[in-house]
């Protein structure tokens, strides 16, 4: 992780736009096709996890991600990560950043570890040099999308989705997601989704 002047980055002209708008988040809604997710979870594997490692792997094919606003610095990342929220012992819930590994069952196995350090500790755990992309899950309920609180605080990207649904033979879940604006621009971002949806489909023929 580093800092760059974001004059010298193809981020100049949105840093110049968005970067003092009172509200610089943009949200995208998409429904995506994970019928070969819900094979894997019958397996054993945590559809949570699943969809994290897709994001995640999207993510790491899209330059953009790479850079981030963070206050009034453009700070440049080598590795990303993705966040998950975790319910601890106590019946709060805290915070879990997971590195990525384009191994999923290398990607699995750390999921699993320190979701379970963050439940039994009820401790968040944070990864400070990864560029990390926020989840939250809403899986007990049926929403159509969220939009996001802008804290002001911080600027990652962050996916939200609720319960999946079938339609016919496939089954489908609605993904909210939200980004800054001088991180990427609405191609960008619909082209992240893409990948996603293409990575789910690349995992799916495994």
């Amino acid at each position: 992780m580093r800092e760059v002047n974001p004059m010298d980055t193809n981020r100049a002209t949105s840093w110049k736009l968005y970067i003092d708008a009172p509200m610089p988040m943009v949200t995208i809604f998409k429904t995506l096709d994970i019928s070969g997710l819900i094979e894997w979870k019958a397996k054993g594997y945590k559809l949570n996890m699943l969809l994290c490692y897709c994001i995640a792997l999207a993510a790491n094919q899209t330059k953009e991600f790479r850079l981030l606003p963070v206050g009034r610095k453009m700070m440049e990342y080598d590795q990303i990560g993705v966040n998950v929220i975790v319910a601890n012992r106590n019946g709060g819930i805290n915070s879990c950043d997971l590195p990525f590994s384009p191994d999923l069952d290398a990607f699995h196995r750390s999921y699993l570890e320190l979701t379970e350090h963050v439940h039994q500790t009820c401790c968040d755990y944070e990864i400070q040099d990864h560029m990390i992309v926020g989840t939250s899950s809403l899986i007990h309920y049926d929403v159509d999308g969220v939009v996001n609180m802008y804290s002001g605080i911080f600027n990652n990207p962050f996916l939200i989705w609720g319960k999946y649904r079938q339609e016919g033979a496939a089954t489908k879940l609605q993904v909210s997601f939200q980004f800054h604006h001088v991180q990427m621009d609405g191609i960008e971002a619909c082209e992240f989704l893409e990948k996603i949806q293409r990575s789910i489909t690349h995992l799916t023929g495994k």
